[in-house]
């Protein structure tokens, strides 16, 4: 359990970070980071951390597949650590 908490902790930061990024570079107009790495880092554990720079940082919130994507896939890693 401390392995998979340690996970979640890190690609949480991760994901609120890359968000944090990716607004920086939107503004900047330079190279962005792919949709498909900000969905891989979600998908591995980083939802609700992207989900939260998602808000924080006003960025992809206009995106319906963000909105109500990574709210699901957080509720998913909710059930996976709390009956897991």
């Amino acid at each position: 359990m401390y392995l998979l908490t340690s996970w979640l902790v890190m690609i949480n930061i991760i994901g609120f970070a890359v968000m944090g990024w990716d607004k920086r570079k939107a503004r900047r107009q330079q190279y962005r980071i792919p949709e498909s790495r900000i969905w891989a880092i979600a998908l591995s554990g980083g939802a609700l951390g992207a989900w939260a720079g998602m808000n924080v940082f006003r960025h992809k919130t206009k995106h319906i597949q963000f909105a109500f994507g990574l709210p699901l896939i957080t509720l998913v890693w909710a059930a996976v650590f709390l009956w897991g």
